[in-house]
């Protein structure tokens, strides 16, 4: 590229950075189309697709597959996606559920680890493999009809994130390409950016990733999959795409990691990814949703050939589980405790999803009846930045679709709303302010 290119499009970009600066293009407000800005500034359609490119890299704009550039309603977070929000009321960004039985369930089993000889013991250091006791009783929480993980491939990790770059980090090494949904869990972004791994989107449909998309990807080392109640989308994937996922595994010779975080929330799902698959397939899943995300552990369950590798990434990446967390996770899994919270969160779960049936009836609203989290394609002329900005204005948190999509300028037009953290007479209150802002224009909206 020219030294004259350069300096147009950058200077362009300044321009309508001026322009954004000034007032004079508020959020929201959707930039001309590409070729009709070229015609306008007598500039080539390459050029103008540079200026569009740098204003997105700026975070000035962003955009919207099929819609076009629209600015954004501020310049972007310094806080990672789905970070805590620091000053919202009210949180419907992270999903982290307490039910009011939750303290005193978990401090019965805490009880007997706080005499000096348990606590000692307690606090030793522990391996990848952690104890026998938590290995069968992690293998016993995580069966599901047509599957049962043989505890000798339980690999311990500290939550579930580290289990997911533990996998990752076993399976490709640094500049090697991962497939993911084409939405797709946002913290697994950051992961891949920390292990040098290149994210590529494949394709979906109402059943989950197209298992051709995965064949037509180029060369992969693996992929990451959500079968089970799709965050952000709740989708479950059927048995007979889950069966054609497999096929395409093995044809091509690559693993799956499955992330079943999610799936204790329908204890009649199908069979996982690891049924059809079970060398091709690491199931992670953790204690943080079914339990809380202060104390747990997350496992991850490896095909025997790639387990050693698995534990070498836990260990070379400090992931390993702390011995206190597996000691008691350990009693809360064998007493009862787990069981009775899981059940808990899914009446829970029902209950939230009621509420927003009820009160965002009138717009397209994606989700699974029994998830935590529901995926709403906002209405016209909202966009996804300047409702999250609004939202906030109201005190409420929630996360743009450019949080879950690995191309940020193929950004969906919708917001995720996590349902479990607020109590639910507060998240009432909350589904019925965001319903009006929905209804209302973003002129409107501004208006305080």
């Amino acid at each position: 590229m020219s030294g004259d290119v350069m300096d147009d499009y950058r200077r362009l970009a300044d321009a309508v950075a001026a322009q954004i600066a000034s007032g004079r293009l508020r959020p929201g407000d959707r930039l001309p189309p590409q070729r009709q800005f070229a015609r306008r500034h007598r500039i080539a359609g390459s050029t103008a697709a540079r200026v569009y490119g740098e204003l997105i890299r700026r975070g000035l704009a962003v955009g919207e597959v099929g819609r076009g550039t629209f600015i954004r309603a501020a310049a972007p977070p310094s806080e990672p996606a789905l970070a805590e929000p620091a000053r919202a009321r009210v949180d419907l960004e992270l999903n982290f559920s307490v039910p009011p039985e939750q303290p005193a369930l978990l401090a019965q089993s805490l009880d007997g680890m706080l005499r000096p000889d348990v606590l000692a013991g307690a606090l030793a250091p522990m391996g990848a493999a952690g104890t026998s006791a938590m290995r069968e009783a992690a293998a016993a929480m995580l069966s599901r009809p047509g599957w049962s993980p043989d505890p000798g491939h339980l690999r311990l990790a500290g939550n579930g994130r580290q289990a997911i770059a533990a996998a990752l980090a076993a399976l490709a090494p640094a500049g090697d390409r991962v497939g993911v949904e084409e939405l797709t869990y946002p913290l697994v972004k950051g992961i891949a950016a920390r292990l040098g791994i290149r994210l590529v989107p494949l394709a979906m449909d109402e059943c989950g990733v197209l298992p051709e998309a995965i064949r037509s990807a180029g060369p992969l080392r693996a992929v990451y999959l959500q079968p089970t109640l799709h965050n952000p989308l709740g989708v479950t994937m059927p048995e007979r795409r889950r069966s054609e996922i497999a096929d395409a595994l093995r044809d091509l010779g690559i693993y799956a990691v499955e992330d079943g975080i999610y799936t204790f929330l329908r204890d009649d799902g199908p069979a996982p990814l690891a049924a059809f698959a079970p060398d091709h397939v690491i199931v992670v899943d953790s204690l943080s949703k079914r339990v809380a995300p202060g104390l747990t552990v997350g496992f991850a369950v490896t095909p025997e050939v790639i387990g050693d590798r698995v534990a070498s990434a836990l260990r070379s990446g400090g992931w390993t589980a702390p011995r206190f967390a597996v000691e008691a996770a350990t009693r809360w899994l064998t007493d009862g405790t787990v069981t009775a919270l899981q059940e808990l969160k899914r009446r829970d779960a029902v209950a939230r999803q009621r509420l927003v049936r009820e009160h965002l009836a009138e717009f397209a609203v994606d989700a699974d009846p029994r998830a935590f989290h529901c995926w709403w394609r906002l209405p016209e002329p909202w966009r996804a930045d300047t409702f999250v900005a609004a939202a906030a204005r109201r005190g409420i948190a929630v996360t743009p679709g450019a949080a879950f999509t690995v191309v940020t300028a193929q950004a969906p037009n919708a917001v995720r709303l996590a349902l479990s953290a607020p109590p639910i007479g507060t998240l009432a209150a909350a589904l019925e302010t965001l319903a009006a802002l929905a209804g209302s224009a973003p002129d409107d909206a501004e208006i305080e």
